[in-house]
């Protein structure tokens, strides 16, 4: 089975690093709570909107940005029985490239480097499954699409969900906590 999987807020924590540098900024710490179902750019003053929106097109955004929980070991064992592409709208942010590519190999480094695609569409990529967190990705994806939850997508229903990784167990069949028993075999 081939699968994609997004990078920014599936793999990636590219919300946490918009809290971050808003804290940074403008001195207040906003949770994931506070923009559940939201983006920070919905709560906060209007005359901040355009710095807050501006985040992604500066350099180091996307630079160490902290892995979603329990992401690198999921994918790792899907890695080894399936197809696993990373696919990103890297062409969006001019300056996300170098910074995805170097995070892919520091915390993903069994991905291939010919199994990373950066793109700017992602309708024209043909795969069984993506796992995305945008319907506009997954809308337009002719295979099985899952949303991957983040703050901004809980109100997604026309798609199969996974909160979180740990969801792949069901989802694909998975065990990822092999019980004593079986690590002894």
């Amino acid at each position: 089975m081939r699968i994609l999987i997004d990078m920014d807020d599936v793999i990636a924590d590219a919300s946490e690093r918009f809290l971050e540098w808003y804290e940074r900024d403008f001195g207040v710490r906003y949770t994931k709570a506070d923009i559940h179902g939201k983006r920070l750019y919905d709560i906060i003053p209007a005359e901040q909107v355009q710095i807050v929106k501006s985040y992604p097109h500066q350099p180091g955004f996307f630079k160490d940005l902290p892995v979603i929980e329990n992401a690198k070991e999921t994918i790792e064992a899907l890695n080894n029985l399936h197809e696993i592409y990373i696919v990103s709208a890297a062409m969006e942010f001019k300056h996300s490239f170098l910074d995805k590519y170097e995070w892919l190999d520091k915390h993903f480094p069994f991905i291939h480097w010919k199994r990373r695609i950066f793109c700017g569409d992602k309708h024209l990529i043909k795969a069984d499954i993506l796992i995305d967190d945008h319907d506009f990705n997954l809308s337009v994806f002719t295979g099985r699409p899952i949303v991957f939850s983040a703050p901004h997508n809980i109100h997604y229903t026309e798609y199969e969900r996974m909160e979180n990784w740990l969801d792949a167990e069901k989802i694909f069949g998975l065990s990822l906590n092999p019980s004593p028993k079986e690590r002894d075999l």
